[in-house]
């Protein structure tokens, strides 16, 4: 992957395994596992049959298609996956640890009921979106609970399922062996690198572009606002030398901390222009926001939250500048500006 994707694609996927951490702690289990129940539900509806057809999966068995989806798409967002293949009516998937979604010592925090909730809210309703009603999938292992991966498969069953059985747990099941040989592979024709770069890093913007929308509506504004935008503070913060040393970047001061932002902006797809400020400082330009493009309706707050990484990164960089927001589209100026400058 390019360095800048790749610096694109570690901060949002950081930002997110930070946001389910902060609200497990700050909320408790219970609010974590709807909150992802409701991020991966809205994931689904957005993208598995517009990815089935990107993929070349959309005339297979149903639970080839559903099992080879999670398989190549999750490879796409680097992810460790395995795929096993029984019958027409059979297929597995197993997601191999480290577990990329709850990086590092995060593992330890992430109840099993929030894991479960990613299952209930996608998995299960594959069947439902194809029009399959004996579709489900069975869950013999979750990392969270101390087994060596999730793994699970796709089984088309003879009769239509209750919606409380299109998820249903058997640990005492066991995968078959992984044979890379035998596992589905992207075509380069139509999946050149530059593709593969692209997919990747949107698939850790698409977290974010799922789940701020979805703890404003579930948990209301001063919440989100609290959780989400101390969350992107704090993963700016950690995050900044990780980031930067992918790109490349060491060098100090103001116009080294402009030339970071619009190199991650680019990366996002946003184009940026930079200005001397009056009093010393620059201005930094940015029409659109790729991120959250065409999602309709968008509270204030969600903006609010994503200028919280940027400033958690500066802070990094030099905690002498301050980041401060001089114009924003949302409130029908033509662009976002932003000052940075050295405090006073």
């Amino acid at each position: 992957m390019q360095p800048d994707h790749q610096a694109v694609a570690r901060l949002y996927h950081a930002w997110f395994t930070g946001l389910i951490l902060a609200t497990i702690a700050r909320r408790g289990s219970a609010s974590a596992a709807e909150l992802l129940f409701h991020v991966f539900r809205r994931q689904h509806h957005a993208t598995f049959l517009p990815g089935l057809k990107k993929l070349g999966l959309d005339g297979l068995p149903h639970a080839i298609a559903a099992a080879r989806y999670h398989y190549l798409s999750n490879q796409i967002g680097g992810v460790r996956v395995e795929y096993m293949e029984e019958s027409d009516r059979k297929a597995w998937v197993r997601y191999a640890p480290p577990r990329r979604i709850w990086q590092g010592t995060a593992i330890c925090a992430i109840p099993s009921e929030v894991s479960q909730a990613i299952l209930r809210g996608w998995h299960g309703h594959n069947g439902v979106t194809l029009g399959n009603p004996r579709l489900g999938f069975v869950c013999t292992k979750q990392t969270t609970d101390g087994q060596d991966g999730l793994e699970g498969y796709y089984c088309e069953y003879d009769r239509p399922l209750e919606p409380e059985e299109r998820v249903r747990f058997a640990r005492g099941e066991e995968a078959p062996p992984f044979d890379p040989a035998r596992a589905p592979v992207l075509p380069s024709t139509t999946w050149p690198q530059e593709r593969l770069d692209k997919a990747a890093r949107n698939y850790a913007m698409e977290y974010i572009r799922t789940t701020l929308p979805e703890m404003i509506d579930r948990f209301g504004p001063a919440d989100a606002r609290y959780l989400a935008g101390t969350a992107a503070r704090q993963i700016g913060m950690h995050f900044f030398d990780e980031c930067r040393a992918l790109m490349g970047a060491t060098e100090p001061g103001i116009a080294a901390f402009a030339t970071f932002f619009q190199r991650m902006a680019a990366a996002q797809g946003d184009e940026t222009t930079v200005e001397p400020a009056a009093d010393g400082g620059i201005l930094i330009r940015q029409r659109g926001w790729r991120l959250m493009r065409a999602l309709g309706p968008l509270h204030e707050v969600a903006f609010e939250c994503w200028n919280e990484l940027w400033a958690g990164c500066l802070a990094a960089h030099d905690r002498h500048l301050r980041w401060s927001v001089m114009a924003r589209e949302d409130w029908g100026d033509p662009a976002f500006v932003w000052r940075v400058a050295p405090k006073r």
